[in-house]
C-alpha cells in the first residue's frame, strides 16, 4: 500500500510539474497587451482629436437661431440693435445721412454689394454694403490703422468662401473691429474676441433678423456692381444733400417689393 501511494503521489507531482514547464515555455501575453494598450491608446487619439475639432461648434450651439431664441444676439454684452425699414433705394450718385458709422440699416443703394463670402481689399461705398445686410448678410469691418496681419487674416477666415458674409476696411472707425447685420452692430477690439463667430452665428441668414429672406448675395457684375471694382469709399461727411434715414426712395430706382425679392435695377448702359 505504501508503495502505491508513492507512485500516486509521484504520478501527481510529475503532473503538475508538466503543466507548469508548459506554462513557462508559453510565456507572459506580451503580444495580446500590446494590442489591448494600442487600441485603448488609438481609441483615446480618437476621442480627443473630435472633442478638440468640435469644440467650437460646441461652444456656438447656444447662439444658433431656434424657435424658442430667435434672435441669440441680444445676449451679446455690447449688442446694439435699430428697427430699420428696408426696400428703400437711392441712386448710385447719392449719400444717406447714416445714424452710425459703420451704418446697419437704412436707405441704401438699388445694387447690393457682392457678399458671398468675399474680401474686399480696399473700402467700399456704405449705400452699398448697407443693401447686402438687407439680403441676411454680416459685414465684418475693420480699422486699417489698428488691425493688420495677423489680425486681419484671423478675420479673413471668418469670411472667406462662408456664404452670406463680407469684409473690408473702413477708414475712421472708432473701434478695431465692427460686425454689422441688418439692425445689429457689435464692435470689438479684437480679432480674437470669441463674440465675433457668435455674432456670424446668431445673425447671418437668421431669417428673424432681416427683411428679404432669401434674396442673393452674388455678384451683380459690370454696369451694376463689379466685385472687382466696387465704388469707392467716401469718408467726407454727407452733405446737404444726403438723404435721411426716413426718406422714402429716390425717382428713377426700383424698390423691393417685400421679403424675398432679390431683384436689382436694371444696369447702368
Amino acid at each position: 500500500m505504501a508503495s502505491g501511494t508513492k507512485k500516486k503521489a509521484s504520478s501527481k507531482k510529475a503532473v503538475k510539474a508538466a503543466r507548469n514547464s508548459v506554462v513557462t515555455k508559453r510565456g507572459f501575453p506580451w503580444g495580446t497587451v500590446i494590442a489591448v494598450v494600442a487600441v485603448v491608446a488609438l481609441a483615446a487619439v480618437v476621442v480627443t482629436y473630435y472633442l478638440v475639432q468640435s469644440a467650437p461648434k460646441r461652444a456656438l450651439a447656444d447662439w444658433v437661431p431656434s424657435a424658442s431664441n430667435p434672435d441669440p444676439s441680444l445676449k451679446l454684452a455690447g449688442i446694439v440693435t435699430v428697427q430699420y425699414q428696408g426696400s428703400v433705394h437711392v441712386l448710385p450718385t447719392e449719400r444717406v445721412a447714416y445714424d452710425h458709422s459703420p451704418p446697419f440699416g437704412g436707405p441704401h443703394d438699388g445694387y447690393w454689394a457682392a457678399c458671398n463670402g468675399i474680401v474686399y481689399p480696399k473700402a467700399v461705398r456704405t449705400e452699398n454694403m448697407v443693401h447686402s445686410l438687407e439680403h441676411g448678410a454680416v459685414w465684418i469691418a475693420y480699422n486699417p490703422d489698428q488691425i493688420t496681419g495677423d489680425a486681419v487674416n484671423k478675420l479673413k477666415a471668418k469670411v472667406e468662401g462662408k456664404p452670406y458674409t463680407m469684409m473690408s476696411p473702413y477708414p475712421g472707425l472708432d473701434k478695431p473691429i465692427s460686425l454689422q447685420s441688418w439692425g445689429h452692430q457689435l464692435k470689438v477690439d479684437s480679432a480674437d474676441d470669441q463674440r465675433i463667430d457668435e455674432f456670424i452665428t446668431a445673425l447671418r441668414t437668421n431669417q428673424n433678423t432681416y427683411p428679404e429672406v432669401g434674396a442673393s448675395c452674388d455678384a451683380l457684375g459690370p454696369g451694376a456692381f463689379d466685385p472687382d471694382n466696387p465704388p469707392a469709399f467716401d469718408p467726407t461727411p454727407p452733405g446737404p444733400d444726403a438723404k435721411p434715414m426716413d426718406y422714402k426712395g429716390s425717382t428713377g430706382t426700383q424698390q423691393d417689393m417685400g421679403a424675398g425679392a432679390s431683384t436689382a435695377p436694371s444696369p447702368t448702359p
